[in-house]
């Protein structure tokens, strides 16, 4: 592990003799008030990596973070690279902050240091929303970039999809909870708390099991991951998300929830489950399709449409790679970011690529650094080599401890997809 000398700026400046004075460490903080930390090794390759950290929800530490864990950023200063990022003025869906304070982080660099002979944008999970919002925003500033299990399909697909699990689960089990609009996060949190405990009941019966699967299903996760998404993404994260849009930016007017479950790739689950609940798949869809909808709040779409949701138009390569077993971003949130690029004619500089593995962002160092080694190739050869056998390579050279998992594979499409670059998407 290579140890740095420390730059606190307008904060401490310490040095240890030991250590080479040209490997620097570099701390200090924005206008914004936003923290940003810098690593930068003697022997810079001139390449430096922004790096976008996952969802902070509000009250959780915010520290600067230039890496997705200390094993890969010690990595890839012993290669060279120079290791930025910043904590973004604010916790919570902070898209508006987490952008301006990137490139200022970028800014800093560059003033402090020099400009870099290439600047690559990379981030997981909801990094990977903010990567690819500076990807396609912000193209002069980078030469390519790697979403890592990122939140690709926008802020209103998300939020779309995450509303309809709940609703059905609100709607079959009965609970009658508010699902949008909250007044504060103590309702919100009340009723995730209502619906939890409902979840919790259902779960002791065949025909329970049966539609907490049918509501799983709609979201593409298995029943077991619901009472993680109504802990948080569904109910707490969504109040903050609606207090900075004004309001509630996701709908499911018109949707036919009958239709989708016929989509998802948990169907035959749900259906094997119905039958041994002794239960009709039949009567609660059509239970589903006739409860009353919830609309989205006109003002509020506007505003994720415009802060948070892609058009599709890379102008620079860009690399994502997500786990197959994803149940908080679902690896179909891919599907609806190539239909975005393809719509939009950068089909050919987006690559995708899938590590056959459960949970969220649960790559190797060695997957991770072999993802950026794809890239840079792509941007030195000018052609894609995602082939799960070139990418283990890559990877088992940065790690040969650890078995590389890329894998073939293809997600289905995403429930309810919405950018951009279908301007059929904007009629909820």
């Amino acid at each position: 592990m290579r140890t740095l000398v420390v730059v606190a700026l307008a904060v401490t400046l310490t040095t240890a003799a030991a250590l080479p004075a040209s490997d620097t460490h570099l701390e200090g903080e924005l206008p914004s008030g936003a923290a940003y930390l810098m690593d930068v090794p003697a022997d810079w390759n001139g390449t430096v990596l922004l790096y976008s950290h996952g969802y902070r929800a509000a009250g959780w530490p915010n520290p600067p973070q230039n890496a997705p864990d200390s094993a890969t950023r010690d990595k890839l200063l012993d290669q060279g690279y120079a290791l930025i990022g910043s904590s973004y003025a604010t916790t919570g869906w902070a898209v508006t902050d987490a952008v301006p304070d990137q490139l200022a982080t970028l800014d800093v660099f560059t003033e402090k240091f020099s400009e870099a002979d290439r600047t690559l944008a990379w981030g997981t999970s909801y990094g990977g929303l903010v990567t690819t919002t500076l990807a396609e925003r912000h193209a002069d500033r980078f030469d390519g970039s790697l979403s890592m299990c990122g939140l690709v399909q926008g802020g209103v697909a998300n939020w779309n999809s995450t509303l309809d699990p709940v609703f059905a689960l609100n709607t079959l089990l009965g609970s009658d909870v508010r699902l949008t609009g909250f007044a504060d996060q103590a309702e919100a949190q009340g009723a995730a708390q209502t619906l939890t405990a409902d979840v919790t009941a259902a779960q002791e019966s065949p025909e329970g099991r049966a539609r907490i699967a049918l509501a799983a299903a709609l979201h593409n996760i298995p029943g077991d991951a619901v009472p993680g998404l109504i802990q948080f993404p569904a109910f707490s994260w969504r109040q903050e998300a609606e207090s900075r849009a004004g309001g509630n930016p996701s709908w499911n007017t018109g949707v036919d929830y009958t239709a989708m479950l016929h989509r998802s790739p948990l169907y035959k689950e749900v259906t094997e489950l119905y039958k041994e609940a002794g239960v009709a798949l039949r009567a609660d869809l059509k239970a589903l399709n006739r409860a009353p909808r919830i609309t989205a709040d006109a003002s509020a779409v506007r505003w994720m449409s415009d802060t948070s949701v892609f058009k599709g138009r890379l102008s620079d390569p860009q690399l994502n790679i997500h786990t197959t077993g994803d149940t908080l971003i679902p690896v179909q949130s891919e599907s609806a970011y190539r239909r975005a690029a393809t719509a939009a004619g950068a089909g050919q500089l987006l690559a995708q690529a899938y590590v056959d593995a459960p949970g969220h962002c649960t790559f190797t160092p060695g997957e991770m650094v072999g993802a950026l080694r794809t890239l840079e190739n792509r941007l030195d050869t000018g052609r894609w080599d995602v082939a799960p056998g070139s990418l283990n390579s890559l990877a088992q050279q940065e790690d040969p401890t650890t078995d590389a998992r890329y894998a073939a594979y293809r997600p289905t499409p995403y429930p309810r997809p919405y950018d951009l670059a279908h301007p059929g998407d904007a009629r909820p």
